[in-house]
This record gives C-alpha cells, structure tokens and sequence, in this order.
C-alpha cells in the first residue's frame, strides 16, 4: 500500500514536471479528436440512412425483378404459342401457294370453256334486251293508245250523264204533263237511260176493244204535245195483254193482233195531235209474254211508251274505241 502511493507520488511530482506547451497539444489533440468523432458519427448516421434507402430500393428492385420474371414467363408462354401458331400458318401457307399453282396449271381448259359460255349468255341476255326494249316499245304504244281510249272513254262517260240529264228533264216534263192522270194506272219511270209511260188498258180502252177512249185519248194527246219538240229521242209505243186466250174470225183474232192494234191507235192519235216525226215512232205489240205481274192481269193490260234517247253519237263513239 505504501508502495503503491509512492508510486503515485511520484508519478504526480512526475507529471507536475511535464512542460505546458505539450499539455497545450494534447488538449488540441484531444478537441481534434472530439471533431473527428462527431463528424464521423454523422457520417456514420449519413450512411446507415443511406443503407436503408438501399435496403428499400433493393426490396422494390426485388418485387420488380419477380414481376419482370413473372412477365417474361407469360411472354415466354406466349412467344411458343405464337411461334406455334405462326408455324401453322405457314404451312397453311404453303399448301395454299401449292394448291393454287394447281389450278393455275390445271384451269386453263376450263376457262375456256367458261369463257365460251360466258359468251353464249352474253349472246343470249342481248337477245333478251332487244326483246325487252321491242316490249318497252310495244308498252309505251299501249300506254298512248290507253291514254287515248281513256280521253275518249271520258268524253262517252260525259256523253251519256249528258243524255242521263236529258232524259231526267223528259220525264219531269213527261210527268208534269201527265199530272191529271195520277192514281189511274198511270206511272212515269227513268231505267236504263230511258223514260217509260206506261198506261193500265183500263185507262185507254174498252174491254176487247183497240179504239182510246175520250180520257185516254186526253192522255195521250198530253204525252205527245209534251214529247213533240224533243230531238234526238226514239219513241216505241208497245201493246201488252194478258194471259187470256181468244180466238176470233175478225180482228183482233189474238192476243198478238190485239197488242199490235193497240200500239197502232195509240201511234196515230199522237202524229194527228202533234207536230211529232213518224220516223221516230215505232208500234209494237208483245202480246202476253212481257208481265210486270204474273198474279195481275189487269197491270199486264197495258200500253208502254219507252222515250229512247238517239244513241248514234255515243254508238259512233263506241266504234271508235
């Protein structure tokens, strides 16, 4: 122990002995060393930071180049299948190209058979137009012959509503004359483009007899001086009878004699009553074979005047047509 603070002593008497300036030194030494220290623990922290943002890197780095290994598997998967596929189609290529220089080789006999009948049809489709354009002719001929038929069918239409409207004035005016006679087996109709008076036998004549009476012979008169200024109009005057059978010596000796006279009687009082024209006039007699009435015998008694409108312009506009 005592050894030990003499060694101490001495030590310290020694160092008391060291010269300022080297204290001096070691101090500066010493803050020097500090610097260095403090400057290398930042660079030492400098580069524990850098390791880390290394570390990170690498790890995306890692992830990158699994993802790139993973890629480059699908596109090596892709790649053989597309090699596959372009290996196919190749071959499909080539048996094309093969085929192909078969029938550029083995054609040329059937072209020309194609182009013979390619010819023959061209042949036959011009036939074909030029009958088509000589029917087109025709049609177009058949279209101005219709439109032309048309026009004239037109002006018979008019024709015949012109007669209609004619006629209708007749048998107003054949009507007003006839007034007085009304509900005495007197009628005035309009059928057909015609005017039709037809009188009951009652009204003109005596049972058997063929002379009118003095009230028919008034209606007669009546009818004629009515009709008598008409032109163009065609008169039939037509005897009827009934269905009752006779048989005489004299006449009438029949039912057709009986009719005929009639109609006779009834065309001589109009031309001696009026200004009308014989050549106009027709007498007829239908004995008993046109009845209005099977189960009346007295309405088939009867004298018709049938007015007929002069039809020689609208024939003439029919022959033409």
């Amino acid at each position: 122990m005592r050894k030990f603070a003499l060694i101490l002593a001495v030590a310290a008497i020694a160092t008391s002995c060291v010269p300022h300036k080297r204290f001096t030194d070691v101090q500066a030494k010493q803050a020097e060393c500090e610097k260095d220290r403090e400057r290398m623990k930042k660079e030492m922290m400098d580069l524990e930071t850098q390791v880390k943002e290394f570390d990170t890197k690498y790890e995306v780095a890692e992830r990158r180049i699994k993802a790139l290994e993973s890629d480059t598997a699908v596109l090596g998967t892709s790649l053989r299948i597309l090699r596959n596929q372009y290996d196919k189609i190749n071959a499909l290529n080539d048996e094309l190209l093969s085929k192909t220089t078969s029938l550029r080789e083995g054609t040329e006999a059937e072209k020309q058979t194609l182009m013979a009948e390619l010819d023959e049809v061209r042949l036959t489709l011009q036939a074909k137009e030029d009958a088509l354009n000589q029917l087109e002719e025709a049609l177009n001929q058949k279209e101005v012959e219709l439109e032309d038929r048309e026009a004239k069918l037109d002006e018979l239409r008019a024709l015949i509503n012109r007669k209609d409207s004619v006629m209708g004035a007749l048998r107003q005016s054949v009507a007003d004359a006839l007034v007085g006679f009304e509900g005495k087996g007197l009628t005035v109709e309009q059928r057909g483009g015609r005017v039709y008076v037809s009188m009951e036998a009652k009204l003109l004549f005596a049972t058997g007899s063929t002379t009118v009476d003095k009230e028919g012979k008034q209606a007669i008169i009546n009818l004629a001086r009515a009709i008598e200024n008409e032109a163009d109009l065609n008169i039939m005057v037509e005897g009827h009878t009934d269905s009752d059978e006779f048989n005489s010596k004299s006449y009438p000796r029949n039912n057709w004699d009986l009719s005929v006279l009639r109609a006779t009687s009834v065309v001589n009082l109009m031309l001696d009553n009026s200004e009308l024209n014989p050549e106009i006039l027709t007498a007829a007699g239908r004995s008993q074979y046109v009845p209005v009435d099977p189960s009346d015998k007295a309405k088939n008694r009867r004298i018709e005047v049938i007015l007929t409108p002069d039809l020689q312009e609208l024939m003439q506009l029919i022959d033409e047509n």
